[in-house]
């Protein structure tokens, strides 16, 4: 997967595969993400963490990752990886996060990382893309629902996790 030059109103960025030194840039977005989404604490991360599900020395990562770079400098991301449909019997992505930063949007780069992420989709037979955003995020909603996305309702999100997790395994 080479670069994706944007045909957006105002081009000038590209959508390029995460390489390992990217990397910093990824935990600075993840950090400003979550900040974004009320939750700055929740960001533990570190550059190992980052550095072994996307770049492992043994094996295959267990998440992928595209970055926006414009002006020179990384301005946004995508983290994916791939899921699985019972129903199908075919892979697809599940994106875990997109950011960019607010004073780069309205350039086409959520669009464009979607476009990329979607063309993925095809190339590889895959036959979901799928995300959640959060309940009170309307400009989110809002652009993805511009894009065709149709939102999965009928579902409801559960976690373990923490505490709750250790209690669960320990059952």
């Amino acid at each position: 997967m080479g670069p994706v030059t944007a045909t957006s109103p105002t081009p000038g960025f590209s959508i390029r595969e995460a390489t390992i030194d990217d990397v910093d840039d990824l935990l600075r977005l993840v950090r400003e993400l979550a900040a974004y989404e009320r939750e700055p604490e929740s960001a533990t991360a570190t550059p190992e963490h980052f550095r072994e599900a996307l770049f492992p020395s043994d094996g295959s990562p267990a998440a992928y990752a595209h970055v926006a770079e414009g002006d020179g400098r990384v301005v946004g991301m995508a983290i994916w990886f791939v899921s699985f449909s019972t129903w199908t019997g075919r892979h697809g992505i599940w994106l875990e996060d997109l950011f960019v930063e607010p004073e780069q949007r309205g350039r086409g780069i959520g669009k464009a990382f979607l476009v990329r992420l979607a063309q993925l989709c095809l190339e590889r037979g895959w036959t979901r893309f799928e995300w959640w955003v959060l309940d009170w995020n309307t400009p989110s909603i809002e652009f993805y629902r511009s894009q065709g996305a149709v939102a999965q309702e009928e579902w409801t999100t559960f976690r373990v996790d923490g505490d709750a997790l250790e209690r669960l395994a320990r059952s």
